[in-house]
């Protein structure tokens, strides 16, 4: 009888056994498919978040979405943003700037944006990604025709003095589609394309983010600061083959450091400011030579 016990015990625990290893040769089969269905899920996820950014970008940062004008009257400015200028296009292959950013003496105005010289007629390309806000005319003031395009980096860009609109409000846009077609619409005295930067409506200048007369963006990122003398303390953007070189003091007097194949002239376009008033602040000539790693006042 003890015998008998004893097989019969054996035996349960033998099916115990069995069954543990089992149940773990089970668990260990599904693991990989348990860990393909998250894989799978945050794919998913991911892509459904980037199809909300394509469709509202900027979702997080702006408080509406208007078909109507370009200003924000009740946005919330975060006192720092980090803007991604990579994937961007050159809104015109036009090197030549006719116009500068800020205030104009001469015009007793300020300036929003960069002029471009263009012909009536010309390319006008989306810098970035992004979606259609804004296809206005403002007939002989103004923009004249205009549009606005808001971006999954949180810029908004404005291409003013159209001459022929190529696309509607609401519609998505990648970098380099063509939009529209130069010329001197609205507020203009010739053919040319007035180029806005804008985050949550506030004008930024385009020369502190693209080189026109390169070609090219003046690096990968650009940081937004809602303090304007914090915007311009000392720092340098780096990235992989761009760097930028402004720095500033307390006062708020922005300085750049002169690089090997810099010119008066090319450091007066990347600063939206003339040569003139370059040479004014420096007490230099047109004809002054300058020196790698030598500090320019720019304001």
């Amino acid at each position: 009888m003890k015998h008998l016990l004893k097989i019969l015990f054996s035996g349960a625990i033998a099916m115990v056994v069995s069954a543990n290893a089992f149940s773990q040769d089970l668990i260990a089969s599904q693991a990989p498919i348990d860990k393909k269905i998250r894989s799978i899920d945050s794919l998913a996820m991911q892509k459904q978040i980037k199809a909300e950014q394509n469709e509202f970008p900027g979702l997080d940062i702006y408080p509406e979405w208007t078909n109507d004008y370009v200003n924000y009257s009740n946005a919330n400015i975060p006192d720092s943003y980090v803007i991604d200028l990579t994937g961007f296009f050159m809104p015109t292959p036009s090197t030549k700037i006719t116009d500068i950013f800020g205030y104009r003496p001469r015009r007793r105005r300020s300036h929003a944006g960069l002029d471009i010289k263009v012909q009536t007629g010309d390319t006008i390309r989306a810098a970035f990604d992004g979606k259609v806000r804004v296809v206005q005319d403002q007939g002989r003031s103004g923009y004249g025709k205009y549009i606005v395009i808001r971006h999954d980096n949180g810029l908004e860009t404005v291409y003013g003095h159209l001459s022929k609109h190529l696309v509607k409000a609401d519609q998505l846009v990648r970098a380099g589609d063509v939009i529209g077609l130069g010329g001197s619409t609205g507020r203009s005295t010739g053919s040319h394309l007035h180029f806005e930067t804008r985050f949550l409506g506030i004008a930024i200048n385009p020369a502190l983010m693209f080189d026109f007369e390169k070609q090219d963006i003046v690096a990968d990122t650009y940081t937004f600061y809602k303090n304007k003398t914090v915007e311009r303390a000392a720092k340098q953007q780096t990235s992989s083959s761009k760097t930028t070189a402004v720095a500033a003091t307390s006062s708020g007097a922005v300085y750049y450091k002169v690089k090997s194949g810099d010119s008066l002239s090319k450091i007066a376009a990347k600063q939206g400011i003339t040569i003139d008033q370059l040479c004014k602040l420096n007490n230099l000539t047109r004809k002054s030579v300058l020196r790698p790693g030598q500090m320019i006042r720019c304001s």
